[in-house]
C-alpha cells in the first residue's frame, strides 16, 4: 500500500509538470492563430455572407410561390361575400389564393446579379487568404522575436560564467601577490553589470512571450512557452532573383493586387446593373383563389300548395274591362350553407396574364444611378493603380532590407570571429598578466556585444527573407524556416 501511495504520488508531480507548460513550435502558434484569430474569423464569416447574396442572386431566376388566406368573422350588418347581399347576422369567412410570378426579362439585371455575387464571392477569398498570410506572419515575427530573445539571454548567461571563471582565477592571483586587488574590483564591476544585463535579456524574453502569447489570443502566459529551436539561414533561393523577377511573381499571386482588381469587376458589372433599369421588365403571373362562408342564404321558390297567383295588372281605358295576370307564387326559404370542400370547388377562380413595365421617366434615378456607378469604376481603377503601385515599392523596399539585413548578417559573422579572437587574446594576456582587468573587461564587452548583434541580424535577416518569400507568392503556411 505503502509502494502504492508513492507511485501516485511520483505520477501526479510528473503529470503536473507536464501540464504545467506547454512549449509550441512554429507551425503550432501559426495553426492555432489562424483557428482562434478574431480577425480571420471575420473574413471567413464575409465570405459565407456572399454565398449568401450568390444564392439570393441565383434564386431571382426562379418564379415565385405565395400562399395567402384570411380568415374572419363577422357581426352585424356585412355582405355576404357569396351573394353580395346586405344582412344582418353572424358569419365566418376564409379566403384564400396561390399566386405565382416570374420575370421573363429586366435588362438582364439578374443575370448580371449572380456575376457580381460571383466576382464577391472571389474577392473575399482573396481577402481572407491575405488575412491569414498577414496573421502568420505576425505569428513568425513574434515567435523569431521570442527566440532572438532567448539566444541573446543564453549568450549573457554564457559570458557571465566566463567572467564567473576570471574572478575566481583573479581571486588567486590577488591573493598570491601577483595582481593588484583593484583587477578584481574590475571584474566584480563587470560581472554586478552582467548580472543586469541578465535580468534584462530574461525580462525581454517574458515580454516577447507575453505579446507571442496575446496576439495568439492565449491568457495563460504563465504557462506557455516556444520550443528552444535554433533557426539556421537556410539557403535562398528568392534572394538570388532579381527584384523585376520578384515584383511580377508578386503581382501574380499577392492578394492585395487580386483584391483590387476584382473590386474594378465588381464596378464594372454596377455599371450594367444600372444601365439595366433602361430596359422594360417583361412578367408572367398566375393566380387561384377561393372563397368560403358558413352564413346562410335566402333562396325563392314555387308554393307547392298555390305555385301561381291571378293578379289584377290594369283596366282597359275604352272598355273599363279589368285585366289580369298569373304570376308564379314563391316563398323565401333560408338554406344553409354548403360544406367547405363544395364551396371552395365551386367558388374559385384563376386569373393569368403578362405585365410589361416601360420605365419613362423616374426623376433620374437611374440616369443617377449610372452616373453613380460609373464614378465608383473609375474609383476603383484608381485603386488597382494605386495597390500596384504600393505592391511594388514594397516589393522593392522587402527586397533592399533583405539585402541589407544579409550584409549585416555577414558583417555581423566577421565580427564576431574576430572579436572572439581579440577576446581571446586578452584572456591568454590577463592571465598571464600582461594587461589589466579593464582592458580585459573591455575586451569581453565588445565580445559580448557583437554576439547580441550577431543574434539580432541572424534573426533580422531571417524574418525579411520570410517577407520576400511571401511576396514572390510561397503562402505562409508553407515558408521554411
Amino acid at each position: 500500500m505503502k509502494k502504492l501511495g508513492i507511485l501516485f504520488f511520483v505520477l501526479t508531480i510528473a503529470t503536473a509538470a507536464d501540464a504545467q507548460v506547454k512549449k509550441w513550435t512554429l507551425a503550432q502558434c501559426v495553426q492555432y492563430a489562424l483557428d482562434n484569430n478574431i480577425s480571420v474569423k471575420q473574413s471567413e464569416l464575409d465570405l459565407a455572407a456572399t454565398d449568401i447574396d450568390k444564392m439570393t442572386a441565383s434564386g431571382a431566376f426562379l418564379p415565385s410561390l405565395n400562399f395567402n388566406t384570411n380568415t374572419s368573422e363577422n357581426t352585424g350588418l356585412s355582405f355576404n361575400p357569396l351573394t353580395n347581399n346586405a344582412q344582418t347576422t353572424t358569419f365566418l369567412s376564409v379566403n384564400g389564393s396561390v399566386n405565382v410570378g416570374y420575370t421573363l426579362f429586366d435588362g438582364l439585371r439578374n443575370y448580371k446579379r449572380v456575376q457580381r455575387a460571383a466576382l464577391s464571392q472571389l474577392s473575399s477569398q482573396y481577402r481572407l487568404a491575405k488575412m491569414k498570410d498577414d496573421i502568420s506572419l505576425f505569428v513568425a515575427n513574434g515567435y523569431l522575436q521570442v527566440l532572438l530573445n532567448k539566444a541573446n539571454a543564453a549568450a549573457v548567461v554564457a559570458q557571465n560564467q566566463v567572467t564567473k571563471q576570471q574572478i575566481q582565477r583573479t581571486q588567486k592571483l590577488v591573493d598570491a601577490g601577483v595582481l593588484p586587488r583593484g583587477d578584481l574590483l574590475e571584474i566584480d564591476a563587470t560581472n554586478a553589470g552582467e548580472q543586469q544585463r541578465i535580468a534584462v535579456a530574461e525580462n525581454a524574453v517574458r515580454i516577447s512571450l507575453i505579446g507571442l502569447a496575446q496576439l495568439l489570443l492565449i491568457k495563460d502566459y504563465e504557462n506557455f512557452d516556444v520550443v528552444d529551436e535554433d533557426y539556421e539561414v537556410v539557403n535562398n533561393t528568392v534572394g538570388l532573383k532579381t527584384v523585376s523577377e520578384i515584383i511580377a511573381g508578386a503581382k501574380e499571386s499577392r492578394s492585395e493586387v487580386k483584391i483590387a482588381a476584382q473590386n474594378v469587376r465588381i464596378s464594372q458589372k454596377d455599371v450594367q446593373i444600372a444601365k439595366g433599369g433602361n430596359w422594360p421588365t417583361i412578367s408572367a403571373f398566375f393566380g387561384y383563389n377561393t372563397r368560403y362562408t358558413d352564413a346562410s342564404n335566402f333562396t325563392q321558390a314555387l308554393d307547392p300548395n298555390n305555385p301561381f297567383i291571378t293578379q289584377e295588372i290594369g283596366i282597359v281605358e275604352q272598355t273599363g274591362q279589368t285585366v289580369v295576370g298569373q304570376f308564379p307564387n314563391t316563398i323565401s326559404s333560408e338554406v344553409s350553407a354548403d360544406p367547405f370542400l363544395d364551396q371552395a370547388y365551386e367558388n374559385d377562380g384563376i386569373s393569368y396574364g403578362l405585365q410589361l413595365s416601360i420605365p419613362v421617366f423616374n426623376a433620374f434615378s437611374v440616369k443617377a444611378n449610372v452616373r453613380r456607378s460609373k464614378i465608383s469604376l473609375e474609383r476603383s481603377k484608381l485603386q488597382l493603380e494605386q495597390a500596384t503601385l504600393d505592391l511594388e515599392s514594397n516589393v522593392y523596399q522587402a527586397y533592399v532590407d533583405a539585402e541589407g539585413s544579409r550584409k549585416a548578417y555577414e558583417a555581423a559573422q566577421k565580427s564576431v570571429a574576430s572579436q572572439e579572437l581579440a577576446f581571446q587574446y586578452a584572456n591568454d594576456r590577463y592571465d598571464a598578466g600582461a594587461t589589466n582587468a579593464f582592458d580585459f573587461s573591455q575586451s569581453k564587452l565588445r565580445y559580448d556585444t557583437a554576439v547580441v548583434e550577431l543574434n539580432r541580424s541572424k534573426y533580422d535577416y531571417i524574418f525579411k527573407i520570410k517577407v520576400l518569400e511571401l511576396y514572390f507568392g510561397i503562402p505562409a503556411t508553407e515558408l521554411k524556416f
